[in-house]
């Protein structure tokens, strides 16, 4: 047995050897598994072979012997008749050796008489025991025990030559890195001009790195790349490599992250070995808030999994040298709040570098690059596309453009021409449009006058955001119309005017239900809870009103992720100022926006009528039909201080 192990032992060895030298072809290699069970149903039928049936052996006629089974009343009449020259009596079975050497067997019966016909006869008989130890001591025990290790060793090594390192490859980074030499250029990468200019050094100094080292400069070991999702991070990265034309290492910080204990450390290791045999090269870690979050951040603490690949990641980023082995580690992130100190000290992550969502210039230009490889008609404007899409990353941009070749193929057009670009731009911002959906005559009713009450004070409330479309046209989940505000560029601060002017544009919607429909509606709960999210912050976070004064009553944690965790440390007593102020300012907004419906109730009902009819109307025709009913009510036009403010604002 011993000695079979040591085949089935030699054997796996050649089967990885075979592997190792390339040899992939053989039927042994294609056919492990069919193999395996072949050789072990051989050994059982050679045990089965050598240890013999008990039939045979017993009356010493050898294995070969033939048997019969016949019912137990013929056996009986066999004895009687002398037919059995022996016969030998189990627990069990009775069985004899008959004149023709044929062996008989019957299920033997409790019959006292039995002894007595053999005696009379003077047949020989004897007693046998079923049971045989040295076959069950094989086949029971020793047996399956060798199969179930060999089975485990060969699966053990066949993951091991598969996968590499450890117990089934655990803790090996091999197939998890992707390494590569990236094409990617920076005339790829758009819209973060700032940040391209932070990283053209890294590329210059593995270019030609002596004329840094002559004056003792030394390049930073670590670059973190920080800000909102889909701002093109990876991109970046991807664009340094490639335009440095070093090897790139690449690796999601969520897969140093395992159930066993050590395995992250372990692919810690495996990385940098692999970025340092290939020097110069850059290791791009994406998600590092993963593995570096913060050692004091839970109240638990404790030296868990995370923190042991963290400390093994924090000793790779001391123990090399940049200047005799450049490799420059770039991380990316959209949470640098939650990041440990000993991560962002310099000398490890010695410079961060902002990759923010683009401006007006830089969101053409990344539309420019995405244009490339489609086919773009004659009517398409840049410039208008880049309005409509006020606060969007580059990844929605890509996004927008994709859509809109999708929407122009559809259509089986040879070009993607603007409506098809503006379509896709309201379908990022508002959801697909739901032709299909059919709304009840008075339900269109609400959402008309509810969408032109938006409208309307949008454009006559000092520091709103201009109206660019407005549609009855039900888009996405919940949305039975939308009213589209998009300003020409990204605001980074709101004025307290601005707040309030936002605050009275989504009450407007209530508010001329309440106007002309004569009875409110569940169509305004999300401009309701905007509009409080808006004052609560006022009071909370801006400090505008008197209620707390200067004093900061909540804190904001997530820096570039929407809806992140706030921090909220002030007593019941101010909680009940805070809400009595709000619950005030609504009605007092509230109230006005009533007043200003009522002097504009003619320009409302143009606007739903034009609606009723076209389903859609652009900005431009809203303030059309506003100025139109001014001139003819004699009003004074708040349109003209819009168009003022917004003169000398391009004046400046």
């Amino acid at each position: 047995m011993i000695g079979l192990a040591l085949f089935i032992r030699k054997w796996m060895n050649n089967q990885n050897n075979n592997q190792n030298n390339g040899d992939n072809n053989g039927f042994f290699n294609k056919n492990p598994i069919f193999i395996f069970a072949i050789f072990a149903i051989v050994i059982v039928l050679a045990f089965r072979s050598f240890s013999g049936d008990g039939l045979g052996g017993t009356f010493g006629l050898g294995s070969n012997a033939q048997s019969k089974m016949i019912a137990y009343s013929e056996f009986k009449d066999m004895l009687k008749n002398k037919q059995l020259n022996e016969v030998a009596i189990s627990e069990t079975t009775i069985k004899g050796v008959g004149n023709d050497k044929t062996i008989y067997l019957a299920k033997r019966i409790n019959d006292p008489t039995l002894i007595g016909i053999l005696e009379q006869n003077g047949i020989t008989y004897s007693v046998y025991s079923e049971n045989n130890w040295f076959g069950d001591l094989i086949f029971s025990w020793i047996i399956p025990v060798f199969i179930f290790f060999a089975i485990w060793m060969f699966i053990a090594s066949r993951m091991q030559k598969n996968i590499g390192g450890g117990i089934l490859g655990i803790g090996s980074a091999k197939k998890l890195i992707n390494s590569e030499k990236p094409k990617v250029k920076f005339d790829d990468v758009a819209g973060v001009e700032e940040a391209k200019e932070e990283v053209q050094e890294i590329v210059d100094y593995l270019k030609s790195p002596d004329k840094y080292l002559r004056l003792g400069a030394k390049i930073p070991k670590g670059i973190l790349l920080v800000g909102p999702p889909g701002t093109g991070k990876t991109l970046l990265a991807r664009a340094v490599a490639g335009e440095a034309s070093v090897p790139f290492f690449s690796m999601s910080a969520s897969s140093f992250i395992e159930m066993f204990v050590g395995v992250g450390a372990s692919r810690v290791r495996d990385l940098f070995e692999n970025a340092k045999k290939e020097a110069p090269a850059i290791v791009f870690i994406d998600e590092i808030d993963a593995i570096g979050k913060s050692r004091n951040s839970g109240p638990m603490g404790g030296n868990d999994e995370r923190e042991q690949t963290l400390n093994q990641l924090l000793s790779e980023m001391d123990g090399f040298d940049a200047d005799k082995s450049p490799v420059i580690v770039i991380a990316a992130t959209n949470r640098p709040e939650v990041l440990d100190a000993a991560l962002l000290r310099p000398g490890r992550f010695d410079r961060q570098v902002l990759v923010d969502k683009p401006d007006f210039k830089g969101r053409c230009d990344i539309l420019k690059v995405h244009m490339k490889d489609v086919k773009i008609g004659k009517d398409v404007n840049i410039e208008d596309i880049a309005r409509l899409t006020t606060g969007l990353a580059g990844a929605d941009l890509e996004n927008i453009i994709n859509e809109a070749a999708l929407l122009a193929g559809r259509k089986s057009k040879t070009f993607v021409e603007q409506a098809d670009l503006v379509e896709a731009v309201e379908r990022s911002i508002a959801g697909l449009e739901k032709k299909s959906r059919r709304v009840n005559p008075k339900e269109k009713k609400i959402v008309t006058y509810h969408e032109s009450g938006h409208a309307l004070i949008a454009e006559l409330t000092k520091g709103a955001k201009r109206v660019t479309k407005v549609s009855v046209v039900p888009r996405g989940l919940a949305a039975l119309g939308y009213t589209l505000n998009t300003p020409e560029e990204n605001k980074f601060m709101m004025q307290k005017h601005e707040l309030l002017a936002e605050v009275d544009v989504l009450l407007a919607g209530r508010a001329a239900e309440e106007v002309f429909i004569k009875e409110i509606s569940t169509g305004a709960s999300n401009d309701l809870e905007r509009a409080t999210d808006i004052i609560k912050a006022m009071v909370s976070m801006y400090g505008m009103s008197d209620v707390a004064g200067l004093m900061v009553l909540e804190k904001q944690r997530a820096t570039f992720l929407n809806g992140g965790q706030s921090i909220k440390d002030y007593s019941d007593k101010m909680a009940e100022k805070v809400d009595e102020f709000v619950k005030t300012l609504l009605h007092e907004r509230y109230t006005a926006v009533l007043g200003l419906l009522e002097i504009y109730k003619g320009a409302i009902e143009n606007m739903v009528s034009a609606l009723y009819e076209e389903e859609t109307i652009e900005g431009k025709r809203v303030r059309e039909i506003i100025k139109n009913y001014e001139e003819e009510n004699g009003l004074e036009s708040r349109l003209v201080e819009l168009e003022e403010e917004e003169k000398g604002k391009k004046e400046e």
